[in-house]
This record gives C-alpha cells, sequence and structure tokens, in this order.
C-alpha cells in the first residue's frame, strides 16, 4: 500500500524548547506508524515551558521528544507574536483522536496511570463509544513492585501500538522516555489529567473558555492548589514580550 500523504511539519521554537506546528496531528503519527516508526507525543504549555528553564532533564526530554504540539494558549500566544500562524491543539483532543484512529485501523491502546479504577474507567467509556477498540491492558499509577513489574512486562510482550501515560509533568515525560524502549514503534505520549476527565471524575472546561484560551482558569477552580504553578504564566508572558533572541 502507498504511504499516506500528510501535511508538512513545521518546527519552530519557544525559547530554547520545540513545538511543532502540523495541520494534522493524527495523519502525521499514523504515517510514521505505517513506516514502522513510534513517537514520542510531548504537548507544552508555558507552564511547563518555564518548568523545563528549572529542570535540565525535563528540558531534555522535550528537545528529544518526536512531537511537540502546542497545547496551552501562551505558547499559542508566543508564536503568534512572531508571526507564526498556529491554533491551539489541546493534548486531551489528540489523545481522543488517536483513540478513535485506533478503533478504526485495529490498534492496540494500552491506558496507564491516575488513581486506581480511574483509567479502568476511562478504557470503560471509549470502548463503549468504540465498540471495535481493542485495549491492551489498563494499570493505574499508584505500583506496587510486582505491578510495576508486571507493567513493564505487558508492554513488552503485548507492542500495543497507543500507549497513554497518565501521570503528570514532569514524571510522565521521564517515565516513557526511559521505558520507551520496551515497545519502540509504539506511540507514547503523556496526557496528564485526562483519564480523570474521560472517567467523569471531572469536568472539562466549557466550551466558551475553551474558546478565549481560558482553560487555565476552569483548572485553577477545581484545584486552587495549582495557584503557586500558576505563577509561571505572568513569568512566561514577560519572556514571550522581552525575549526575542
Amino acid at each position: 500500500m502507498p504511504l499516506v500523504s500528510v501535511p508538512d511539519r513545521q518546527r519552530h521554537k519557544v525559547f530554547q524548547l520545540p513545538v511543532d506546528l502540523c495541520a494534522d496531528y493524527p495523519t502525521w503519527l499514523g504515517d510514521r506508524m505505517s513506516q514502522g516508526q513510534g513517537a514520542h507525543v510531548i504537548t507544552i504549555n508555558a507552564e511547563m515551558a518555564m518548568q523545563a528553564e528549572q529542570d535540565p532533564e525535563l528540558g531534555r526530554a522535550i528537545r528529544e521528544a518526536d512531537l511537540v504540539i502546542p497545547d496551552g494558549a501562551g505558547v499559542v500566544w508566543y508564536l503568534r507574536l512572531r508571526g507564526r500562524k498556529v491554533r491551539r491543539s489541546p493534548g486531551i483532543e489528540l489523545a481522543a483522536d488517536l483513540i478513535c484512529q485506533a478503533a478504526g485501523l485495529g490498534w492496540q491502546v494500552f491506558f496507564f496511570g491516575g488513581a486506581p479504577g480511574v483509567a479502568a474507567a476511562a478504557a470503560q467509556v471509549w470502548q463503549q463509544q468504540y465498540p471495535t477498540l481493542k485495549v491492551a491492558g489498563v494499570q493505574h499509577g499508584f505500583l506496587s513492585d510486582d505491578e510495576r513489574s508486571q507493567l513493564l512486562r505487558d508492554l513488552e510482550t503485548k507492542q500495543p501500538q497507543l500507549i497513554l501515560v497518565g501521570l503528570g509533568v514532569p514524571r510522565q515525560e521521564f517515565w516513557i522516555r526511559e521505558h520507551r524502549h520496551l515497545s519502540p514503534q509504539s506511540i507514547w505520549m503523556g496526557i496528564g489529567g485526562s483519564f480523570d476527565v474521560w472517567s467523569g471524575q471531572k469536568q472539562r472546561a466549557p466550551r466558551l473558555l475553551q474558546q478565549l484560551n481560558l482553560e487555565w482558569t476552569w483548572r485553577l477552580i477545581q484545584e486552587p492548589w495549582r495557584w503557586r504553578r500558576m505563577l509561571a504564566l505572568p513569568r512566561f508572558a514577560w519572556r514571550a514580550v522581552t525575549d526575542w533572541s
């Protein structure tokens, strides 16, 4: 079969971190899979970009990723200031598109992370929506030593095409970077708290806030403890308008 024709991917920089712009991320990733290549997908926002400046290991993980998508409004704003045509691409939506693609192509999907029962509930929701979806496995993120060993064996044995990891930033990025060799032809993607949303444990921001790029305010309302982390946003904004190197 001929390879699928995909739009070009353009790689830009936010500070010293890569951000990839592409009209169709799922198709781009599907093309890599058709060529026997896997991918580590990272979704970046302003908070994560500032965190990477303080954490060299996180910065290295982002730079080594195969696809870095502009998840946050701050990253989109930064690139638009520099004349780049870009739209926000929330990670939760890309992950949903990949699950839909997996159901259509017969890919196996592995759900890993979250509190006990949450990933399983999320997987069940998706199987109800797509009865053809093949779930290779489900595992929560609070592992005993035996559960951790079994998880790694399962990934190596089953080689699922799509592995969704919900451990939060930066833990999920480090975990994928460390274990990606177990299934090198898979798409590995850190998805933060998406399992919580899919399982109904939390609600995503109303559509209006999403359209206004104010989804972060909804997360702050639901998780007030995040306020300290949100202090990175004004620092990012200052850097965006002053750092043109």
